[in-house]
């Protein structure tokens, strides 16, 4: 990206920040039950709208932290100490029609089972991603194949009425886990994803989702979560559309400002109208905006209860991605964030820089409404097919926790039971963040929003330090802020904490 394009990006990302801030175990088969449910967590939801607010932000029943992660349960082992860390979170898995009924009408629970069992014990709310695959179940060969586990994409089922026979038996079996959110597919603007059409997929989830209801009417629909880079294609496509054109052009290079390059020419420089133009052109670009549109009319008519977010981008693309959900997002539609993390390829960031960036990412996207965010992935695999580590993880491959797990474990204890509560319009341009609001104390997270240092003068019992590390009593000069993020905890509402900066 060129100076003068970063720094359009990063004007266009503060003015819209600016104003999403003031907006407001053990085998079983098919014929065995599923283990009993443990008695339901205690705890009032985080992200509590205000009353009369049913918009994004809205948690599922159970979850009282909105920071939580996706992680590989065949090193769960590694794993669990530090998802202890994160408890009252919620995290989701995928599990395929095509891999639990590899011959039909014999199903294997065994693997869900214990997934679903573990995550209740641990206290975090289990999603499911129901995907059909290739297989019997829908005729044809799979064109695509990834990973150790040889996933392939998904194809429209020959039979419905079989297909809605499945899901009900997922959603029966599940719920007494506490299950509640099942999701459709995954990433459907991917062919290696979905072999069908919007208009198939469409269809699709009007059949799951009417099985769904019927089986548990507790239950909420989701849709597929498209791609991270999708969302960022339709950010400039509709303020192009609008005649935003510098607009679309900041937006996008502030969203691609690290994938430019990465899949060849999906994603080239864009310096003006024309070339985004023709980026957008691309079959690839027109098919992911067909099914974006696609899945928003499943919004617009209410057969999807809730919008799932995949973002991997630099946090400057945070605030035009908040600014397009609120626009296209029907009121009454939570917004959830199952997959974020740092995608970056050869990245060169230091531990302690990514680490600040991880914060500032789930930061922005809490304080914009997006009521859970599961970081991805926990800890990155090593022997993974690209060999690096292109997404960041919080834990390293053997479960030590990094600064980044330090610092995602600050932000869960302090939101933990507590309602999710934007910065006064006081600190618009000066600083930005989030506050959460227990009881009488308030625990703010902030950063600088120009770079510049600001000062929060002391107010009674205030404490602050870095995020993750031990608070300490406030000096009488108060706390300085600048470009890495901070904690600040007080016993005052948080307008009369951020009163007089200067």
């Amino acid at each position: 990206m060129t100076r003068v394009g970063r720094g359009r990006a990063r004007a266009l990302a503060a003015a819209v920040l600016a104003a999403v801030v003031l907006v407001g175990a053990g085998c079983t088969s098919d014929g065995e039950q599923a283990p009993p449910p443990a008695s339901p967590g205690n705890g009032s939801p985080s992200g509590t709208p205000a009353p009369g607010d049913t918009g994004p932000g809205r948690p599922v029943d159970g979850v009282s932290n909105p920071f939580g992660a996706h992680w590989d349960w065949s090193r769960y082992d590694q794993f669990a100490p530090y998802l202890a860390k994160i408890g009252g979170s919620a995290t989701y898995e995928e599990l395929t029609w095509c891999e639990i009924e590899r011959t039909s009408g014999q199903l294997d629970w065994a693997e869900l089972d214990r997934i679903a069992t573990r995550s209740r014990d641990l206290g975090i709310k289990l999603h499911l991603k129901i995907r059909t695959g290739v297989c019997w179940a829908t005729g044809g060969t799979a064109a695509y194949t990834r990973g150790a586990a040889n996933k392939t994409e998904s194809a429209m089922p020959t039979d419905l009425a079989a297909y809605r026979k499945f899901v009900g038996a997922v959603v029966a079996r599940y719920a007494p886990y506490g299950v509640r959110e099942y999701a459709i597919e995954n990433e459907v603007n991917a062919p290696s994803y979905w072999a069908g059409s919007p208009e198939d997929y469409v269809r699709l989830v009007k059949a799951a989702a009417e099985t769904i209801r019927a089986t548990d009417p507790q239950a909420l629909v989701v849709d597929s979560g498209i791609s991270s880079v999708a969302y960022g294609m339709g950010v400039a496509d509709r303020l192009l559309r609008a005649g935003r054109v510098p607009d679309a052009v900041a937006a996008y290079q502030a969203y691609f400002q690290r994938r430019v390059g990465t899949r060849g020419q999906q994603i080239p420089v864009v310096t003006g109208e024309a070339a985004l133009r023709k980026a957008l052109g691309t079959d690839t670009n027109t098919r992911s905006l067909r099914f974006l549109a696609a899945t928003e009319t499943l919004f617009a008519d209410r057969t999807v209860d809730v919008r799932q977010l995949h973002f991997y981008e630099h946090f400057d693309g945070v605030p035009p991605l908040l600014e397009y959900l609120r626009a296209q997002t029907p009121a009454g539609v939570p917004i959830q964030a199952w997959e974020v993390g740092q995608f970056w390829r050869d990245g060169d960031g230091d531990p302690a820089s990514r680490a600040a960036e991880m914060v500032k990412t789930v930061t922005l996207l809490v304080a914009g409404g997006i009521g859970e965010i599961a970081w991805l992935p926990l800890a990155y695999n090593p022997n993974n097919a690209a060999g690096s580590e292109v997404r960041y993880g919080l834990l390293d491959p053997n479960g030590t926790e990094r600064e980044a797990g330090a610092m995602m474990a600050s932000l869960a204890e302090a939101a933990r039971d507590a309602t999710v509560t934007p910065l006064p319009a006081s600190a618009a341009g000066k600083l930005n963040g989030v506050a959460f609001v227990r009881g009488g104390a308030s625990t703010l997270v902030l950063w600088s929003a120009s770079g510049t240092p600001v000062t929060v003068p002391a107010a009674p019992g205030g404490q602050s330090g870095a995020v993750g590390a031990p608070l300490r009593a406030a000096g009488g000069a108060g706390t300085t802020v600048g470009a890495t993020p901070v904690l600040l905890r007080a016993d005052q509402p948080v307008d009369r904490i951020l009163a007089g900066l200067r």
